[in-house]
Formats: C-alpha cells, structure tokens, sequence
C-alpha cells in the first residue's frame, strides 16, 4: 500500500511540475513551432515525380509513344511525363540537342534548353533558349506532342 501511495504521489507531482511548466511558457514555448514549418519547405523543394510542361494526359501520352518508338522508352503510356519519360528525352536532347547534362530524368534548365532547341528547329518556337518552360516552350510542345499521336 506504501508503495502504491508513494506512485500516486510521484505521478501527481510530476503532473503538477508540468502543468505549472505549460502555463509558465507562454510564447516561450510556442516557438518551437518553426521546426515543424522547415520541415515542410524542405518537402516543397523535393523535385516533382511528374512535369508534363502544360501537356494534358493525352498528349503527354503521345509523347511517351514516339519516345517508347525512338528513346527506348520502357514505362507504361499514362500520360505521366515522369523521371523515365523525361531520361527517354535527354536522351534524344543529348544525341541531337545539344543537351550536356546527366539523364537522369530531371527537367531543369539543361533539359528545356535542349528541348528548345528541338522545339524550335521542327515546332514554330520562336522564343530564346533560356531553358525557361514559358508558354511559347508549352504551346511548341504541344504541337510536338499532336504530330507524335501518329506513333500511338
């Protein structure tokens, strides 16, 4: 029974000493809260598993049959402009585009260059190769992706 007793004193004092703890911290204690937040902008900054530049299902789908025809492209026709897609592209960028970065599936300013090049020597782009996706990159893109719908 002693030994019960002392238990319940010991979890009530403890209880106490961090109740009175939690009202003493005022704003003091709410300022752990930006950990939290900076964990969530690192998780924004990750890469997007998907860029299909503008493109809907259907012409990204397009896209990913002329790249399975020429690229050796081996992923599924799902519309979804992601990482394989996208190492099929470099590919073709780094035969005929100029492109010198790794395939590795990743669209950043290297890859739009290359494909700005491509858009503007076969799609009516007429824009800077500034490897910026800008709406004249989306809209040559586009009509690339409706003249690759004859390889589905």
């Amino acid at each position: 029974m002693r030994v019960l007793a002392r238990t319940l004193v010991s979890v009530t004092a403890a209880l106490g000493i961090a109740a009175g703890g939690l009202a003493t911290a005022g704003a003091g204690f709410a300022a752990s809260a930006p950990t939290v937040k900076s964990a969530a902008i690192s998780q924004e900054a990750a890469p997007l598993a998907v860029v299909n530049l503008g493109l809907n299902t259907t012409e990204a789908g397009y896209v990913q049959c002329w790249l399975k025809d020429f690229w050796s492209y081996t992923g599924a026709i799902d519309g979804q402009l992601g990482t394989n897609s996208w190492k099929a592209m470099q590919r073709n960028l780094k035969a005929h585009w100029g492109y010198t970065g790794a395939i590795d599936g990743i669209v950043g300013s290297g890859t739009v260059s290359g494909l700005q090049r491509s858009l503007k020597a076969h799609q009516g782009y007429t824009g800077p190769i500034d490897g910026i996706a800008g709406s004249g990159t989306q809209a040559a893109f586009k009509r690339f992706a409706a003249d690759s719908r004859a390889f589905c």
